[in-house]
């Protein structure tokens, strides 16, 4: 049977097929089959051939280990994301949207580990070396041992790399990078998982940490194969508001490292700037005594941040009530509101709620409950909550306060910034949580979160 010339690839799990489909038929995604040339079968290349001199299995008690001395990037908040820095032979892949500072963070990275330890390659598809001279320029980077490559094909990035012997390899970005042996368009399907699986192939035989760009959707989640995200083994995500100054890194897969891990930066005019203390920034411009105000004792990772909840509530004008979130799950926020109005008998089956985390920050956590609850009936009741109170905890369906993790860190935290009390579920109130100077209010139902809140 003749072999057909092109074949149809969806750009979302990579199934092929022989003809156009509006639905991919595996995954159920609409409008994600692409026309790309069928790859050449070679002859005799039927079925898989067994390597010769392959590994070999070991016995677990046997096998050798040894913990690799981690390579500083020159950037703290980098490093804390990372695990304590750069793991030796590691595959890192970096995702954000447009222009949310993604090439001006690896460009800061590569000038401070080409200072520090030694040549690096920063290979480009998107930019030429001068636009990157120029971006470096303003940024002050120096003079460097750093190598610039504007090249979108793999073999020649790999021959650079080869000659260069850098420390670090950065690839900006794996969508732009395509493959002679593929006849496939760069950015497809095949040519991702090709060009990613070949990169680690170099990072893990070279022992060369690799950074990996890469393009996200609409959705903000990584464009391309979801394999791209299995080989690597660190999956980082750069989040920002554009009308803020500030820019945020999560850990969402770390194989050296604690995952939901946070580093936070501040965008200036010579480049980003390490945040060492995120919850000064995110409380610089809290208005005290303000009603719809509430202060979240939230934990990012390893790191404590307090964040300020602002809530607004009003009548609606309409039929229906309005239920908006940012930076919270909408879902969560329209069962929280439930809670209140069943157990704690609050009336806003017809008011107009707008919830917001000021900064920008996106809070996913149970914990942030308590302050949401706060900061709604403060609006809804037009009454400050309590002054100098930061507050914790996760709301249940029957209207109780549950414990959280990490009580004593977010104790600490509120009181370094000088927070006097801080209303929390009862089971956290144990003898031996050291909260500093802040007091411990345990409270175990709604009605008495609000009490102690409110007064």
């Amino acid at each position: 049977m003749k072999e057909p010339k092109t074949i149809f690839a969806c750009q979302a799990c990579g199934t092929q097929t022989r003809k156009w489909f509006g639905q991919c038929p595996d995954c159920g995604a609409w409008n994600s089959l692409v026309e790309e040339a069928a790859p050449a079968v070679r002859p005799g290349a039927a079925g898989p051939v067994p390597a010769a001199g392959g590994a070999t299995a070991q016995r677990y008690d046997q096998v050798e280990t040894a913990d690799a001395e981690r390579l500083a990037s020159g950037i703290g908040e980098l490093d804390r994301v990372l695990g304590g820095g750069i793991v030796p032979g590691s595959a890192v892949l970096l995702g954000g949207e447009p222009g949310i500072g993604k090439s001006t963070l690896l460009l800061q990275m590569a000038a401070a580990v080409a200072g520090t330890l030694g040549p690096v390659l920063y290979a480009s598809g998107e930019e030429s070396v001068e636009q990157l001279k120029m971006r470096g320029d303003r940024l002050g980077l120096g003079a460097p041992p750093l190598y610039l490559l504007a090249e979108t094909c793999l073999e020649r990035i790999v021959e650079e790399a080869a000659r260069v012997k850098p420390v670090v390899l950065i690839v900006d970005s794996i969508q732009t990078v395509f493959s002679l042996k593929l006849q496939s368009a760069p950015g497809s399907i095949g040519q991702v998982r090709a060009a990613a699986a070949d990169l680690l192939f170099i990072a893990k035989g070279r022992n060369l940490p690799t950074f990996l760009v890469g393009h996200v959707t609409k959705d903000g989640s990584l464009a391309g194969p979801k394999v791209l995200e299995h080989v690597v083994d660190t999956v980082l995500y750069f989040e920002g508001e554009r009308h803020h100054s500030h820019r945020v890194i999560r850990a969402v897969k770390n194989r050296f490292g604690a995952v939901s891990e946070l580093g936070v930066f501040d965008m200036t005019g010579t480049g980003l700037r390490g945040v060492p203390n995120p919850s000064q920034l995110f409380l610089a411009e809290r208005v005290s005594n303000a009603p719809g105000s509430a202060v979240l004792c939230s934990v990012e990772g390893s790191r404590p941040i307090l964040v300020e909840v602002q809530a607004l509530v009003s009548s609606g004008a309409y039929g229906t009530a309005r239920r908006t979130a940012s930076g919270l799950d909408h879902n969560r926020l329209s069962l929280l509101l439930a809670v209140l109005e069943k157990r704690a008998g609050l009336g806003l089956a017809g008011e107009d709620v707008f919830l917001n985390m000021a900064g920008g920050l996106t809070i996913n956590e149970p914990a942030a409950d308590l302050g949401v609850i706060a900061a709604v009936a403060s609006s809804l009741r037009n009454r400050p909550v309590l002054p100098g109170t930061a507050m914790f905890g996760e709301v249940g369906l029957s209207g109780e306060v549950r414990g959280t993790v990490r009580a004593g860190l977010r104790l600490r935290e509120a009181a370094q910034l000088g927070f006097t009390r801080c209303v929390m579920p009862s089971t956290n109130c144990a003898p031996g949580t050291d909260g500093g100077a802040c007091e411990q209010v345990g409270v175990g139902t709604v009605a008495e979160a609000l009490e102690a809140l409110l007064g």
